[in-house]
C-alpha cells in the first residue's frame, strides 16, 4: 500500500505548548505512522527562489517569530534528517542542497504533536516563490511506494491581519467558513483544478488567502495524489474566529 498525503495546519506558534481537540486529533494520527521510513515536509516558512531541500542530518529548531512566553523559545524536535533522502529528493526534483538550515516552526510545532517520539527521520523542501506546484508533487509520487510520507504545513485559511488574538475560540467569521468549505468540498470530489484556480474559484479568496504561501503547499501535495485516494479528514475547526485548522489525509 502506497503512504499517505498529509495536510496538517500549524496555526499559532504556541500550539506547540497546548492541548486542545486539535492536538489530541494530530497525536492520534501520527499514532497510525509507525513503521513509515521518513516524511518530506513542505513548509509555509520556507520560501525560496528556486526549489531547495535540507541535507542536514541533525537540523536545529528555528524560533522564526517573536513576542511569545518564553517557554515556547525552549521547545525542542529531535527527529534527525535524512542526508540520503534528501539527495533522492534532489535527484528527482531538480532541488539544491541545503546543507545548514534548521527546522521553522511550520515543521517543529506541528510535528511535535503529531509524532512526539521523534522518531521518524524529516526532509524539508522549500516552497519557491514560481513555478509548477502540481509538478513538484509528481516528481515525489515515487517515494510513497517506498512508504515515504509526503507532508505539506499551512493553512487553508491564514490571514494574521484579521485573527481575533484575544480569543482562541472566537465565533468563526461567515467568508473563513465559506472558504474552508470550498477547500473541503473540492477535496473530497478531486476537483483538483478548482483548487488550482482557487483565487477565481474561492469565495472570499482575498480574504482567506491575502499571500500564497501558506495554501500552495496543498497544491505540492496534490500533485502526488493518485485517484485511488480518498480524504480522510483528521480535524476541521477554527482558532482564533477565522485561522483555519483543517487538517486531512489522502489516503489508499
Amino acid at each position: 500500500m502506497r503512504s499517505d498525503l498529509l495536510f496538517i495546519s500549524h496555526g499559532a506558534p504556541t500550539i506547540a505548548i497546548e492541548e486542545d481537540d486539535f492536538t489530541h486529533a494530530v497525536r492520534d494520527f501520527g499514532a497510525t505512522l509507525d513503521g513509515t521510513p521518513a516524511m518530506i515536509v513542505v513548509s509555509a516558512h520556507w520560501q525560496s527562489r528556486d526549489l531547495r531541500v535540507n541535507a542536514a542530518e541533525r537540523p536545529q529548531p528555528i524560533y522564526d517569530f517573536g513576542g511569545f512566553a518564553p517557554e515556547l523559545y525552549t521547545v525542542r524536535y529531535d527527529a534527525p534528517g535524512s542526508p540520503s533522502l534528501a539527495r533522492e529528493v534532489a535527484s528527482l526534483t531538480g532541488a539544491t542542497l541545503e546543507m545548514q538550515r534548521g527546522w521553522d516552526h511550520g515543521v517543529w510545532v506541528p510535528f511535535h504533536h503529531l509524532r512526539p517520539q521523534a522518531d521518524i527521520p524529516i526532509v524539508e523542501l522549500s516552497l519557491p516563490l514560481d513555478g509548477d506546484r502540481f509538478a513538484i508533487g509528481r516528481a515525489l509520487a515515487p517515494l510513497r511506494d517506498r512508504g515515504v510520507v509526503i507532508a505539506a504545513s499551512g493553512g487553508v485559511v491564514h490571514n494574521l491581519h484579521l485573527l481575533h488574538f484575544d480569543d482562541k475560540f472566537a465565533p468563526v467569521d461567515d467568508w473563513a467558513r465559506n472558504f474552508d468549505a470550498f477547500v473541503a468540498n473540492a477535496l473530497e470530489h478531486h476537483d483538483f483544478e478548482a483548487l488550482a484556480n482557487y483565487r477565481t474559484r474561492g469565495p472570499h479568496a482575498s480574504l482567506a488567502v491575502p499571500t500564497p504561501e501558506h495554501f500552495e503547499p496543498l497544491l505540492i501535495l496534490l500533485g502526488a495524489a493518485t485517484e485511488r485516494d480518498h480524504v480522510e479528514t483528521i480535524y476541521a475547526g477554527f482558532h482564533y474566529g477565522n485561522l483555519s485548522m483543517r487538517t486531512i489525509a489522502l489516503r489508499e
